[in-house]
């Protein structure tokens, strides 16, 4: 009898000391971000969460691509770098069971020259780089035919393409290249389309630099992405928590001085 007591309180020390570790686990998780303001975002994030019980791993990527196919693959636990458009049409092609918990910050996407100071000084058949993403690309045409540049096709809506294009009075040469890798190909034409986390990474500023940035009131707010399956797990609400607490309100409004805006 005694030995069978001992056996069942061994059980249940090891049953308990099991769904603690468990607990513990869920405590942790890991982020994806890109490099620039939202890794810089990230780690006030961390700190903040850090307070209550939540260790986040921050993981910084240089593309677009691989965070949502990490998260996917169980890699990550979240990321925290695209809009709702880039992340609807990730699912759509690639079947990602992935969605919005949360709404972040806003980087208005901007065009800028090496060579130019105005869009007005524009050449025929000039060259201009934009992404080469599906939604990024669509963000970058759409915000040419509001500087007059293009027209587009009137349904051609957010994933507008080059193909949409039913105006280029001046000809305009467009040179779709990988988001990251534009402002390193600055230089090589004569305007390019930037995301601002990228432009700001190359040390460009947006409130000086961009000749024309986009309306920060669009659809283009980025979010937090989890795996749809772990919605409700506690460290969910938690992040969220710590993502829109005050103290990061503050940072992103001091570091950034208004190239990025809080969506909260």
């Amino acid at each position: 009898m005694r030995r069978r007591s001992i056996l069942k309180f061994a059980a249940a020390l090891l049953s308990a000391t099991f769904f603690a570790g468990a607990a513990h686990a869920e405590d942790a998780i890991k982020i994806g971000v890109t490099g620039g303001p939202h890794a810089q975002i990230m780690e006030v994030v961390k700190q903040v969460a850090a307070k209550n019980g939540l260790k986040i791993t921050v993981i910084e990527f240089s593309d677009y691509v691989q965070p949502n196919a990490a998260l996917a693959a169980g890699d990550l636990d979240a990321n925290s770098y695209q809009h709702l458009p880039y992340l609807d049409a990730q699912v759509k092609d690639r079947g990602y069971k992935l969605i919005r918990i949360a709404d972040t910050v806003t980087y208005p996407m901007g065009i800028y020259s090496k060579k130019l100071k105005s869009l007005s000084q524009l050449q025929p058949g000039a060259r201009i780089a934009v992404p080469n993403d599906p939604t990024n690309g669509g963000r970058a045409l759409l915000l040419l035919q509001k500087q007059g540049l293009i027209k587009l096709r009137a349904d051609a809506g957010l994933k507008a393409t080059p193909l949409d294009i039913t105006d280029n009075p001046k000809k305009l040469k467009i040179v779709e290249l990988d988001a990251a890798q534009i402002p390193r190909s600055l230089a090589d034409v004569d305007v390019a389309a930037i995301n601002t986390n990228f432009a700001m990474e190359a040390g460009l500023k947006p409130k000086t630099d961009a000749i024309a940035i986009e309306d920060p009131h669009g659809p283009y707010v980025n979010i937090i992405a989890i795996r749809a399956a772990d919605k409700d797990k506690p460290w969910v609400a938690k992040l969220v928590s710590a993502y829109h607490s005050p103290e990061v309100k503050q940072f992103v409004e001091s570091k950034f001085a208004g190239a990025v805006i809080t969506a909260w």
